[in-house]
């Protein structure tokens, strides 16, 4: 409605009939799609007594073995200081373990555990289902050319970001 402000707490919905020459601008399709998305991924990772923090974490050390705090930050984009609470969420479910590196003690080295490994494979299971529940409107066929495109547009942004 015109006139009527909104909050960082109170987003405006997306327009449900928007001018005609921004229907098809694809940033804010992108974004769009994006929003709903992470509302599906959030709430079905809730669920589970879970976040996406966690999920990408036990990848990480599911696919590519343990690392130390700074590298397993490097490794998922998440930050150090986010780390730190998202490790001891893992530690407390006893999903991961963190035990001082032998070659530098000064630092901890995160391994993933067996249970780890049996929450891993839960969460993908559901991270499956979500994805199949997202991309409902697409046949096989397009939801690989659409995975394909989208990492193409994401391949070719610079390592900082979009340019200005």
């Amino acid at each position: 409605m015109i006139g009527v402000m909104t909050t960082a707490s109170d987003p405006m919905p997306p327009a449900t009939d928007p001018p005609e020459r921004i229907r098809r601008v694809p940033s804010r399709l992108l974004g769009l799609a994006a929003a709903q998305a992470d509302r599906l991924i959030t709430a079905g990772l809730a669920g589970a007594k879970a976040h996406r923090w966690h999920y990408t974490v036990l990848a990480s050390l599911g696919d590519d073995g343990p690392a130390s705090q700074a590298g397993l930050s490097r490794r998922t984009g998440i930050w150090r200081s986010d780390l730190v609470a998202v490790l001891n969420e893992l530690e407390a479910g006893g999903y991961v373990l963190r035990a001082p590196d032998p070659a530098d003690r000064r630092r901890n080295v995160i391994t993933i555990t067996e249970p780890g490994r049996g929450r891993l494979t839960e969460l993908d299971t559901l991270v499956t289902a979500l994805q199949d529940r997202l991309m409902a409107p697409f046949d096989a066929r397009e939801r690989e050319q659409l995975v394909d495109l989208l990492a193409r547009l994401v391949e070719g942004f610079p390592a900082g970001g979009c340019e200005q």
